[in-house]
């Protein structure tokens, strides 16, 4: 990890933080790209990374995506992220997890935590008996907004899915749509489901296949390979697993109109937004679409803080804005000639003083 300030990815955070716990097996990384609007926002990420680089540019990229996609969703947030570095099986222990969350306690505030890949809601239910600067925890009420943030995401994707149909495909229904889904985890599930109950035809994969195949049997779908499923012949593709799939090879590859999905920096490196482009491949910036589930949070915690409910309509209303987001960036991206990401860029690094 030498010297990752002169990385790109480094982007002049304003903290990065190595946190190491030997006796209760944890070693961290919280970042925080940007709190130009408010404090650093973004989840936890349970991973096993190859080399500690992988770490630290993960912590890096996602925390800057965090401080576009709250600038992009009207959020009073800053962005942050953090990764736990686990061990090949991801193991977690209630210890490890509360010396993370005393880390973030001792931030003061600089950092607020939630639930990422490898962080379920009863971990952040763990984490917030050490640190008041968590989000995403259980409500028993169900008129107010709160725990797992993933079908709020999925509730995201699937409106900007719509959006995509409609502006590239001139279609007001997803009915005869045809739309691959990589990941069926919550959030991919989710994005199946709602788009199953519109007429959508799909085709699912993920690295659980049994897991794809219950759900394609469940929805009237089809279940392939997880490599084959980003050189589907569809309308739409869903990337809703992990980043980085849109490199040279794949999108090479590629057979489909529009991609919109909830993966985090789906793509590679910044080129491949130009290349997307120049295949006449409608891109929905991720950090705009999958907006849903840092909405969720980020009311949740601010109306806790206010002492008010954080209203499931409330939240819904805003997440209802991300298709109006995408088509005023698609809209210019169609007048200047530029990739779409970069339009989407330029307004985030404007919202948050850069």
């Amino acid at each position: 990890m030498d010297a990752f300030w002169t990385e790109p990815d480094y982007d002049d955070h304003e903290l990065v933080q190595l946190v190491r716990d030997p006796k209760r097996g944890l070693t961290a990384i919280i970042a925080v790209h940007s709190s130009h609007l408010g404090p650093g926002a973004g989840g936890t990420r349970v991973w096993h990374y190859g080399e500690p680089k992988d770490a630290m540019r993960d912590a890096l990229r996602l925390s800057r995506g965090m401080s576009y996609k709250n600038a992009m969703a009207g959020l009073p947030m800053g962005g942050g992220k953090a990764v736990i570095l686990a061990d090949q099986d991801r193991n977690k222990t209630e210890a490890m997890l509360h010396a993370f969350a005393e880390s973030v306690e001792a931030l003061g505030g600089k950092y607020v935590t939630a639930a990422d890949v490898g962080i379920t809601e009863g971990d952040i239910v763990t984490m917030s008996a050490k640190t008041s600067y968590v989000s995403g925890l259980p409500l028993d009420n169900g008129s107010t907004a709160g725990g797992d943030p993933g079908p709020y995401t999925a509730l995201g994707i699937y409106q900007g899915i719509k959006a995509a149909a409609r502006h590239r495909l001139g279609k007001n229904s997803l009915d005869g749509v045809h739309i691959a889904i990589q990941g069926t985890g919550s959030v991919g599930s989710g994005v199946a489901r709602l788009a199953a109950k519109d007429g959508a035809r799909l085709t699912l994969a993920d690295i659980n296949q049994t897991g794809a195949s219950a759900l394609a049997d469940e929805l009237g779908g089809q279940a392939v390979v997880p490599d084959a499923i980003l050189a589907t012949e569809c309308d739409v593709l869903s990337p809703n697993a992990l980043g980085a799939i849109l490199n040279d090879e794949s999108i090479a590859a590629l057979n489909t109109q529009i991609v919109a999905g909830g993966a985090n920096n789906q793509l590679a490196r910044s080129h491949h937004g130009e290349q997307l482009a120049e295949r006449g491949i409608l891109y929905a910036p991720d950090y705009v679409i999958n907006a849903g589930g840092i909405i969720s949070v980020a009311m949740e915690y601010l109306c806790r803080s206010e002492g008010t409910p954080c209203l499931i309509e409330d939240v819904e209303a805003r997440i209802g804005q991300i298709p109006q987001r995408l088509e005023e960036i698609w809209t210019e991206s169609g007048s200047s000639g530029l990739p779409s990401d970069v339009i989407a860029d330029r307004m985030a690094q404007k919202l948050i003083g850069r």
